[in-house]
């Protein structure tokens, strides 16, 4: 398994000429938010290689074209199996739901946004927070009945709470965070959001059996 990982910021190895050779042998990508949905384009249409994808709190004109089409507008479909999103060029968008990869056979997903600072588009609170993880618990069950297992990554912009993130508010990690890989075991938590302007600072930390990764401009998630 070898995963490109982006968020945050453009990297230059990323978004270049040698981006098809570099990153030949990806199985695909996962895009932790706040980058240009052309960015997203630029690699999917390099690669050839599926790309997921959720927002941040920021690059967001492009958001409403993603929500749920529902009667009640502030009220997201919960249906078991709902799949009805509109798509970027190449790229699936999966905040808030729960897919699997065809080519590798792993369990992803998705959940978008930050801590709610200043009552921006795609914030939210902590209560909002679990409310949205409330929702795609119906098919966490579904892949603990087909596959035998709940989930295998989970994509978010923000971190958990006290893992990576930040004392201000904005940079707040969610505590629901904690609960979820605690009660469902995924094997990584892939998060951008807090900018590692250092590089020697650590951007890996285990929590029980998950593994917290900050994908802060770009890193390749490999293992056997």
């Amino acid at each position: 398994m070898k995963i490109l990982c982006v968020a945050d910021e453009s990297d230059p190895l990323v978004y270049s000429p040698n981006i098809a050779e570099r990153y030949k042998d990806v199985d695909f990508v996962i895009a932790a938010g706040d980058l240009p949905l052309s960015y997203y384009e630029y690699i999917v249409t390099s690669l050839n290689k599926p790309l997921y994808f959720v927002f941040g709190n920021h690059h967001l004109d492009d958001l409403s074209k993603y929500r749920r089409k529902t009667y009640f507008e502030e009220t997201p479909s919960i249906r078991f199996l709902d799949e009805h999103y509109a798509r970027t060029t190449g790229g699936e968008y999966i905040d808030g739901k729960v897919m699997r990869d065809r080519n590798t056979g792993l369990l992803l997903a998705g959940l978008g946004g930050s801590m709610r600072y200043n009552n921006g588009e795609h914030q939210f609170s902590e209560f909002q927070m679990t409310l949205r993880i409330l929702r795609i618990i119906p098919r966490l069950v579904f892949n603990r009945l087909r596959y035998g297992r709940w989930l295998d990554i989970l994509i978010t912009h923000a971190p958990p709470n006290g893992i990576g993130d930040q004392s201000d508010l904005c940079h707040t990690g969610f505590k629901v965070f904690l609960w979820f890989m605690r009660r469902f075991r995924p094997r990584y938590l892939l998060h951008g959001h807090v900018h590692l302007i250092d590089i020697n600072l650590p951007r890996s930390t285990e929590y029980g059996h998950t593994e917290v990764i900050n994908v802060y401009g770009s890193y390749v998630l490999e293992r056997t």
